[in-house]
């Protein structure tokens, strides 16, 4: 059975993977701190003199050769946390085996959202030039975030480029194309958001939207959308107000238009962020989507 055809097969897992995540949270053993192999704060470039790093989280045993690549974003500020705790809240996606790949970007209000594309895409080429001596396949790695992240996952599935031969770094001759994307609430059109350069202000939402108006089309991902893009899951709740679900829709609509293969789940009364019985439907759908396109060929 082709992927394309397969979207009943995925519902009904999805069925399953949501009763298992929920009713069995505290009866599945959790993997403790030591069966997670950490490598913190890996190097993937400089800018301004300071490091842009990403940390990689892979069971140490289960694996299953396929990579989450996580945008750690939200307004477009990417915060360091404790990798510790990282595995924690992806313990969910380490009990499937699959390796957990953090990825932090220059954050707003310093760096805009056309540097952490720049970023983003960068951190993939390394993850893919690297993937194999952490047992991954660079074939299979998934990406996924939510809000800023989400836009970021879908700008890395829906534009990516084949890298720059000339390039003198080796890994940034590497493409920056991802297998699969899971996308939590994403923006997906920034021309109406980009407010010009203009310096931020305290009382200011988002200022990482202070750069260029005509940079805008270049990172807005729904007009990037092709025939070749990369299975997409979105999900978005009905309630956000943040990022109004308008953006989800007008996105799937764009992804069936070009036959991609693709799904969309909509949260009734679910607002910029999901939890509890949400955040479950949400991360079983997750789960069902990666491992059915993601499954070793």
């Amino acid at each position: 059975m082709s992927i394309r055809h397969s979207t009943a097969a995925l519902r009904r897992a999805l069925s399953i993977a949501t009763l298992v995540l929920i009713s069995s949270a505290t009866a599945v053993p959790r993997a403790v701190a030591g069966e997670v192999e950490i490598l913190p704060d890996l190097i993937y470039g400089h800018k301004d003199g300071m490091a842009l790093t990403l940390d990689v989280l892979k069971p140490k045993a289960g694996a299953n050769g396929a990579a989450i690549l996580y945008m750690v974003s939200g307004g477009w500020v990417s915060r360091w946390i404790p990798p510790t705790q990282t595995a924690e809240r992806f313990q969910y996606l380490l009990d499937r085996g699959f390796t957990i790949v953090t990825i932090r970007h220059g954050s707003s209000p310093r760096y805009h959202v056309p540097d952490a594309v720049a970023d983003v895409r960068r951190a993939v080429r390394f993850v893919r030039h690297n993937a194999p001596q952490w047992g991954v396949d660079p074939a299979r790695l998934g990406v996924h975030g939510g809000s800023a992240g989400g836009h970021l996952s879908l700008m890395l599935g829906l534009a990516p480029d084949t890298g720059d031969p000339a390039a003198a770094e080796p890994f940034m001759r590497e493409s920056n194309k991802v297998a699969s994307v899971v996308a939590y609430y994403p923006p997906v059109d920034l021309r109406t958001w980009a407010r010009g350069p203009m310096l931020a202000s305290p009382e200011q939402r988002f200022p990482a939207l202070n750069f260029e108006k005509e940079k805008a089309a270049d990172i807005s991902p729904i007009l990037f959308v092709s025939e070749d893009d990369p299975p997409t899951l979105l999900i978005h709740g009905d309630a956000d107000r943040t990022v109004p679900i308008e953006h989800s829709q007008r996105m799937i609509k764009a992804l069936k238009d070009n036959r991609i293969v693709s799904d969309f789940i909509t949260i009734p009364g679910g607002g910029h962020g999901f939890r509890d019985a949400d955040l479950a439907r949400a991360q079983a759908a997750l789960v069902a989507w990666f491992e059915k396109t993601l499954a070793k060929k």
